[in-house]
């Protein structure tokens, strides 16, 4: 995966799309739109432009968060480079015990503690909604926990801080792009959110349908196979524009 990490920014990509329709974070996506802007929804609407302001600043506060939780763990993935091989085996069973989690074939008791910062009142101004998004990253693990896992497990594969910083920042922008197309068009996220609902548990399966097959792939080291016959596939334009 080193010296190919377009499929793990794919990958990463994909795991913030689905950490956002997880079932217990889309839901609650209309309460964090109004509780960063304090607006109701008919305001957002009229007041479109300042509700993504605060909507890109929660994003930022979650992406900070998240690049450095990358960064560390591509930090603690070189200190061990010795045991390159183990690590990457290791890794790859946890993304599929993580994997196993969200199938509910396994109970993991870390990840069903809310660890969820409850904040009774946003702090003031345009400050207030990056606090709010780094509290989000830092504390909604029983949601987002499993999927984040797989993505660090793969950050720490990786050689350098600048992989591991960009795998975490796909992962966060899979999560902010529909966060933010929320925001815009909060009237039709709500009514596709009531049609959408119902789907709530196949996204939790195939979550843990993609964190099995990477996990067997990169305990396996097949991985790096696949990265690397992936990109023998793609067009040299778009290889160095890549």
């Amino acid at each position: 995966m080193n010296d190919t990490p377009n499929l793990g920014l794919f990958v990463a990509f994909v795991g913030g799309l689905l950490s956002f329709l997880s079932p217990c974070v889309l839901p609650l996506v209309p309460s964090y739109l109004g509780f960063i802007t304090g607006f109701t929804f008919n305001e957002m609407a009229d007041r479109r432009k300042i509700a993504m302001i605060h909507a890109i600043l929660f994003v930022l506060g979650f992406t900070l968060v998240f690049m450095l939780f990358g960064a560390s763990a591509t930090a603690l993935g070189r200190v061990l480079k010795y045991y390159e091989i183990w690590f990457q085996r290791v890794g790859g069973v946890l993304i599929i015990l993580f994997g196993l989690y969200c199938l509910g074939v396994l109970k993991l008791g870390f990840l069903d503690q809310d660890a969820r910062l409850h904040l009774d009142r946003k702090p003031v101004g345009f400050l207030g909604s990056v606090l709010v998004g780094m509290a989000f990253a830092a504390g909604w693990t029983p949601c987002i926990g499993p999927i984040l896992g797989g993505i660090l497990g793969l950050a720490a594969s990786e050689s350098s801080l600048s992989q591991g910083l960009l795998l975490l920042g796909a992962y966060s922008l899979g999560l902010a792009v529909p966060f933010l197309v929320a925001a815009w068009a909060v009237e039709s996220f709500l009514d596709w959110f009531q049609k959408f609902r119902r789907y709530l548990p196949w996204v939790q399966r195939i979550s843990g349908v993609l964190l099995i097959v990477v996990g067997i792939l990169m305990a396996t080291g097949e991985f790096t196979r696949m990265a690397g016959w992936l990109q023998s596939l793609t067009p040299e334009f778009l290889r160095k524009a890549l």
